[in-house]
């Protein structure tokens, strides 16, 4: 997630706030918050407390691009209001009235032929389980036959299903990490760049946007722009009510609130947004309202706009027939059961979730049935991942050795086996065992791990997977393209921390789709710090005793405080304390933004541990950083020197290189960091800082990740009183809306004959 003015975050997924409830947003109509950063994250006060200053924890997790979304206000339009078209409203009433059921189960199939055909593009198989449905069938037809060439819509769904095949090697890295701006890759052409700036310039908006807009709308960008001004939405940050602005400095009186480039940029803009938040798909009343509070005249009419135009898709999933208990029919209960069974909802959402959520759901079920039964003598782990293709494991930081164990007895069996983890620092934290460990993010590169045979798949006979709820699904359904058939999968992780940055819910999703076994680790999380991020988990923030100073509360007031107490713990009290060096404290805070938020915490920390004039756009060599090369994915690192070319960082054993047009987007001091970006990793030492403001941005997945980052020691900076308990007790995440789980039961629930 970039943004186009202001610090930006260097992984937009992480910075949204996973405690937003997404879809009543939406459904008000309402802008994001300026700030959702402001919110500070707070300490338990019925925590133990000692008068030893703790040292830094892990960073809360905020929504960095929602968050630098507002600094990038510069661009500002109000947004047009609502109006009546009377010739839109008299041909609406001349139209035949089609009923909705129909209207959808029409667009239904449309749609799946699309996802069929894509996915015969990709000669992969195709066996979702899954139906489509939605609105303006014949509008989809047209437009289906308009990119076929000619071919009818319906010609999609009734092409025979291509043979199933390995990915080749060029077709495996179609799926990738979805970021709203390319993250990489080659540079804007400069003349691509400056035609940009002259558009932008023209309609107002800050011309320091062009690169942006030139890697998002890629070759042709100016012209994009000059036919459909809303495309600037496709820069993250940039707000409707910008946009509107600059449509209307360049297409007058040619634009108002219903035009459909308009309509049909807000639609996507409402669903990429959800998809920061992680919902795959939102359903179709939250965003008819979501479009309805930015002065669309006709909510119902737009969204069909959008279908039409291939921009987003609609699903409903099939009900499951379920048999009917023998029952009188004029039995009460059997006619008030009839009455309440609840049709699944209409949901809408974009392609490439769609396009990965029915690919992982296909991979996961074609892992399950081509993997060949065997008998494993050992732990109860080793002998489901034995009999089974696929194979979840749940447990706390302590029961991560389960797997690692059961990777060393695959080797030992001749079998070619990979641990795979989120961080560098998760590989760290295994010790020895961590030597043989990549990050998923080096193993899709292909920088680390086995290479891939002539098919595109990975010569592994059992891939382990640590850290499984950061997948999202993108990331996931590229994994396990990339596995050949007969390999095992084992995903373990703690169901309980904060969830993958990225879109998605994966890893709870099979663990609810209830698919393949499920073993839980009764491996405790050892000490006081154990004992604390345990009872968190359970809801509870009980009182733990900490006779060698693990747990550390400090109070204070107000945000001016909270800074000032937690760079004295990471740069005096822990070091002297606890034998912590700084460079092994990481604090961790609710948001970028706010008084006490990273941004504040980085500024005096960098002043007070590594004072500088920041020669290298904000850098001297020395500064403690987090880089994300893509959106959701960040690395910890340190600043090593600057040159023509860019920022040079060592990050873990690694010399990496940032692109001097990447720095300002991409990269942020990183001595705090929110919980998403700390999640997968931990340190000797934590500082949780939780100002008064940060009581909103609680919750128990925040809390639990947060505090559970630490190995020896955890200072929580509190100032929050009482909304720290609350937060454990009551601070349930909201869930994302995904399909994953009815996919995965449609095609693997019902026993194979």
């Amino acid at each position: 997630m970039t943004e186009p003015s202001g610090e930006t975050a260097p992984e937009a997924p992480e910075d949204v706030a996973p405690t937003e409830d997404v879809q009543e947003d939406v459904r008000q109509g309402a802008a994001e918050p300026e700030e959702p950063g402001t919110a500070e994250e707070s300490a338990s006060a019925e925590g133990p407390a000692t008068d030893e200053e703790p040292p830094p924890a892990e960073e809360p997790d905020e929504p960095a691009a929602t968050d630098d979304a507002t600094e990038a206000e510069a661009a500002s339009g109000a947004s047009e209001e609502p109006g009546t078209d009377g010739d839109a409203v008299a041909k609406a009433s001349d139209t035949p009235e089609v009923s909705d059921a129909q209207a959808e189960l029409a667009a239904q199939r449309e749609l799946r032929a699309k996802i069929e055909a894509r996915k015969a593009e990709k000669e992969g198989p195709l066996a979702s389980g899954a139906k489509l449905s939605g609105t303006a069938a014949d509008l989809l037809a047209a437009v289906r036959a308009v990119e076929g060439g000619a071919a009818s819509g319906s010609a999609f769904y009734e092409a025979p299903e291509p043979a199933p095949r390995r990915p080749t090697p060029e077709a495996a890295p179609a799926m990738t990490v979805r970021p709203p701006v390319p993250a990489q890759g080659s540079a804007p052409a400069p003349g691509t760049t400056a035609a940009v700036r002259e558009v932008l310039a023209k309609g107002g908006a800050p011309e320091a946007l062009a690169g942006q807009v030139a890697a998002a709308l890629g070759e042709g960008a100016h012209q994009a722009l000059l036919d459909d001004p809303w495309q600037l939405l496709a820069v993250s940050g940039v707000r409707p009510e910008q946009a509107d602005g600059f449509a209307r400095a360049l297409l007058g009186a040619a634009c108002g609130p219903d035009d459909p480039r308009r309509t049909v940029a807000l639609t996507v803009w409402l669903l990429e947004r959800a998809a920061l938040q992680g919902h795959t798909a939102l359903e179709i009343d939250t965003v008819r309202a979501g479009l309805a509070g930015h002065a669309v005249p006709d909510p119902a009419s737009a969204v069909e706009e959008a279908v039409s135009a291939g921009a987003v898709l609609v699903f409903q999933e099939e009900e499951t027939a379920e048999e009917e208990p023998e029952e009188d029919e004029e039995s009460p209960e059997a006619t008030e059961t009839a009455v309440e069974e609840p049709a699944s909802p209409v949901l809408l959402g974009l392609d490439r979730y769609a396009l990965a959520e029915e690919s992982l759901a296909d991979g996961l079920a074609r892992l399950v049935r081509t993997a060949t039964a065997d008998v494993w003598e050992g732990s109860e782990l080793e002998r489901a991942a034995g009999a089974h293709g696929l194979v979840l494991h749940t447990g706390g930081e302590a029961s991560r050795a389960e797997p690692v164990a059961l990777a060393a007895a695959a080797r030992a069996r001749g079998l070619r086996t990979l641990v795979a983890v989120h961080a560098d620092g998760g590989r760290r934290a295994l010790g020895p065992a961590g030597a043989d460990a990549v990050t998923v993010a080096a193993l899709l590169s292909g920088a680390a791990g086995p290479g891939r045979d002539e098919e595109g798949a990975f010569a592994l006979d059992l891939l382990v997977v640590l850290d499984a709820p950061q997948l999202d699904v993108e990331t996931a359904a590229m994994l396990v393209e990339s596995l050949p058939d007969g390999c095992r999968l084992v995903l373990s992780g703690d169901p309980a921390v904060l969830g993958a940055p990225g879109a998605g819910q994966v890893f709870g999703d099979v663990l609810a789709a209830r698919v393949c076994p499920r073993i839980a680790s009764r491996v405790p999380d050892p000490g006081p710090l154990g004992e604390l991020v345990s009872g968190i988990g359970a809801g509870e923030l009980n009182q733990v005793e900490a006779p060698g100073k693990e747990i550390v509360i400090v109070p204070v007031r107000d945000a001016g405080e909270a800074v000032h107490r937690t760079v004295q713990l990471v740069a005096d009290s822990v070091p002297r304390a606890i034998g912590v060096p700084a460079e092994q404290t990481q604090v961790v805070a609710v948001g970028h933004g706010g008084s006490a938020g990273t941004r504040a915490l980085n500024a005096a920390l960098k002043q007070r541990l590594n004072p500088g004039p920041g020669r290298f756009g904000g850098f001297d060599p020395g500064d403690r950083v987090a880089y994300a090369a893509v959106p959701g994915r960040t690395v910890t690192g340190t600043v090593l020197s600057a040159d023509a070319e860019g920022l040079r960082l060592r990050c873990g054993d690694e010399e990496l290189l940032v692109p001097k047009e990447r720095v300002e987007s991409a990269l942020r001091h990183g001595w705090a960091l929110t919980a998403h970006q700390a999640a997968g990793a931990r340190w000797p030492a934590v500082v949780v800082v939780l100002p008064g403001d940060a009581a909103g941005g609680l919750s128990r997945p925040w809390v639990y990740t947060a505090f559970g980052r630490a190995e020896r020691h955890l200072s929580v900076v509190h100032g929050v009183d009482q909304a720290l308990p609350r937060a454990v007790a009551e601070g349930v995440a909201p869930e994302r809306t995904t399909r994953l789980r009815p996919l995965l039961e449609a095609l693997l629930a019902v026993p194979e004959e």
